[in-house]
């Protein structure tokens, strides 16, 4: 019986593999896409990641009917199911280097401003990323050589890299379309086309629906536009079908690593709401690509497959500052330098001032003791740099006043960073007090601010509410600790402390208020729900790995961790085609 059984099996195997084979040596034909040479006795990879989504709402959204496939794959024991720690900040290009290149040092978020060379850096435009990877991939091997890249922010060294930023405008799928091409993936299988027209109409009345409600609703204004919501879906649905599309190409080619990111749930959950309809229906056709990805690498086996599916970060429900104080947190911080610029102009000549500043020396010692030990704490740091560093000549001034106004914020999320430009090089706290005497005071005490970070002296010094915790090794809390209203304060000392190292950090990094209650978190862009700083699931996304497959999620405390798992794993330094190391061999 056994033996029947397992004749029966390899037959259909067989007819599933001849019918894999003629469907997608065709379409690979045309398209000009050969199999790969590479020794196919090689165990490959395909990672599909799932932009932005939670552990802990992907379990809901598995409980809710959402993911069918993805909650089959981890019942039946097939993926093993987990929550990793991305790091800070947890933002895709710092979680994608991670993963490809095992290298996110320097990226503080997602957008950021370099004062040495007065660059303002956004990863989405595509020179800025590929000079961000040229300079994290020296010396480091990308996880996805000779194989394929899909709808990413950096290509891991990829062959073929299609909709990928970094390597925008190199490979172009069209191009490499002969004939009938695309099409073909359309019309060997008719009810294709009929689903993908179906969701399109589908998608584009809903969204338009809700954009003729939006206009009754107070608070909720959005402009009326037919055409936006078209291209979007379009874009969308046709982006989704040519990777799923491509991915699947790949395995008949038997190329060695596949990376594909479907990134419709971050953008719908930002603007809807994580559990809103709008990002669950987003989630439900994702979910949908993955089976048929899965489908492909179960039934054709020109090369066998480990299948990972994991998320870069997670997302956690905010308001907006605007919303909730009625400005932008850069309109509060100009607000604040406002009244510094007054007493600029009292100043006068910075000489006279740099030798009044002698005069606080003394002066500071004697009311430290009658203030709060946070504005105590303050006040040393001033009275520190000033016995150490305040010269006595306009020559030897390390600021140039002139640009004292010259603030630029940028805000990523529930992150942002701030720049001072009076100095080309990264400010410490007390250097930022005596130049903006009511700033860090004013930053400390609103309720939409959680956690002010800045450096002194090579410490990083984080201050809350009630207290200042310093991190030097052990650390030093004053007060009480700004960090114990995370799950994780130590966890999160580590990558404050860490992010406040990188050359292109803020002088001041500043993060929105997490309200463990609630569950909200304060963000500085317009969303209801964000990601880039700390409190909640934006720092903890979700990874399902093979069954067969060891790794401990838990000890991941950054993207880097799983550079080393692939690596490790997959035998990917080697220059030989070793199998790789399996728990079972």
């Amino acid at each position: 019986m056994t033996w029947l059984v397992r004749k029966i099996v390899d037959f259909f195997s067989f007819l599933s593999d001849l019918y894999y084979s003629r469907k997608y040596a065709v379409i690979a034909d045309r398209i000009g896409r050969e199999p790969s040479r590479e020794d196919t006795h090689r165990r490959g990879f395909i990672i599909i990641q799932v932009d932005g989504l939670a552990y802990e709402y992907l379990l809901e959204a598995m409980e809710r009917g959402y993911a069918p496939h993805m909650h089959r794959l981890w019942q039946r024991g097939i993926l093993h199911l987990a929550r990793w720690r991305c790091g800070l900040p947890s933002t895709t290009p710092a979680v994608q280097a991670g993963i490809m290149f095992g290298n996110n040092f320097d990226i503080p978020a997602f957008r950021w401003y370099e004062k040495d060379t007065r660059t303002s850096v956004l990863t989405k435009v595509p020179f800025l990323i590929k000079t961000i990877q040229d300079r994290i991939s020296q010396g480091r091997p990308g996880i996805l050589r000779d194989g394929s890249s899909y709808v990413n922010m950096v290509d891991g060294d990829a062959r073929l890299a299609l909709f990928t930023l970094s390597a925008l405008g190199s490979q172009r799928f069209f191009e490499n379309v002969r004939g009938l091409g695309f099409l073909l993936l359309f019309l060997l299988n008719p009810w294709r086309v009929l689903r993908v027209v179906t969701h399109s109409v589908w998608d584009y009345l809903m969204d338009l629906s809700r954009r003729v409600v939006r206009l009754f609703v107070p608070g909720r204004y959005q402009p009326f536009d037919v055409i936006s919501s078209f291209l979007a879906i379009l874009t969308n649905i046709v982006l989704r079908e040519i990777q799923t599309f491509s991915a699947m190409v790949d395995i008949y080619r038997g190329v060695p690593a596949i990376y594909t990111n479907y990134y419709s749930y971050d953008e719908m959950a930002h603007h809807c709401g994580v559990t809103s309809h709008e990002a669950l229906s987003a989630l439900r056709g994702i979910d949908r690509q993955i089976r048929q990805i899965n489908r492909i690498r179960t039934q054709y086996h020109r090369r066998e497959y480990d299948l990972y599916i994991l998320s870069d970060h997670g997302m956690t429900p905010s308001v907006p500052f605007q919303k909730k104080y009625g400005q932008t947190l850069g309109q509060f911080i100009a607000q604040q330098l406002g009244e510094g610029l007054f007493m600029d102009e009292q100043w006068g000549d910075e000489r006279q001032w740099a030798t009044k500043a002698q005069f606080l020396i003394h002066e500071l010692a004697g009311i430290e003791t009658r203030l709060s030990r946070r504005g105590a704490a303050l006040l040393r740091l001033v009275r520190r740099y000033i016995e150490d560093h305040v010269p006595l000549t306009i020559e030897e001034m390390p600021w140039d006043l002139t640009r004292r106004s010259d603030v630029v914020v940028r805000n990523s999320g529930s992150l942002s960073h701030v720049y001072f430009n009076v100095s080309p090089q990264p400010m410490n706290l007390s250097e930022i007090a005596l130049i903006y005497p009511a700033l860090l005071r004013a930053l400390i005490e609103h309720e939409g601010i959680g956690w002010v970070v800045g450096r002194e002296s090579g410490e990083t010094v984080v201050m809350g509410k009630e207290g200042t915790r310093t991190l030097n090794g052990e650390g030093d809390i004053q007060g009480h600790d700004p960090l114990a209203s995370l799950p994780e304060p130590e966890y999160a000392a580590a990558q404050l402390h860490r992010l406040a190292s990188f050359p292109h950090s803020g002088d001041l990094i500043l993060l929105g208020t997490w309200n463990p209650e609630e569950g909200i978190v304060v963000s500085f862009e317009d969303q209801v729900a964000s990601h880039g700083g700390l409190g909640g699931p934006q720092d903890y996304p979700f990874i399902m790995y093979p069954a067969e497959v060891e790794m401990d999620a838990e000890s991941i405390t950054n993207a880097t961790d799983l550079y080393s798992h692939f690596v490790r794993v997959y035998n990917l330094v080697s220059s030989d085609h070793a199998h790789p190391v399996r728990p079972d061999s």
